[in-house]
């Protein structure tokens, strides 16, 4: 049998965050991960989406957001609010594409950020201290 003394605890202090409407398990501040911090793959697929429908849009396939929003069964304010993040500026779609760096912001302020000049958006985007709402 083992007793008090025998007894090893270990506290990690964790934090449950909600991202992207998940849970998310953020270690402590002080940590440094060993490898680099992992995109979300829900802003990937979103702007993916966006830029396709952008496509179709400027090749003439779908005329409007309407015919975009009833080939894809979802509603034209949906894909009209996601389409805003296929005009990110370039240098924030490499560093969130190639560089893969994870944004400072949820999905929602990302597509809110959009309509933001460009020269804003690189600082809204990846400093966690600015307020993301224009």
């Amino acid at each position: 049998m083992t007793g008090p003394a025998d007894t090893i605890r270990v506290v990690i202090p964790l934090t449950i965050r909600k991202r992207n409407g998940r849970p998310k398990i953020l270690p402590p501040a002080i940590h440094v991960p060993a490898e680099a911090r992992m995109q979300d793959a829900h802003v990937l697929r979103a702007i993916a989406r966006a830029w396709n429908w952008r496509r179709r849009l400027e090749r003439g396939e779908a005329s409007t957001i309407a015919d975009i929003a009833e080939a894809e069964n979802l509603s034209d304010r949906y894909v009209s609010r996601m389409v805003r993040l296929a005009y990110l500026a370039p240098e924030v779609l490499e560093k969130l594409l190639i560089h893969r760096i994870p944004p400072a912001l949820s999905l929602n302020d990302l597509m809110a950020v959009a309509e933001r000049p460009w020269a804003e958006q690189m600082e809204a985007v990846f400093d966690t201290a600015l307020d993301p709402a224009p």
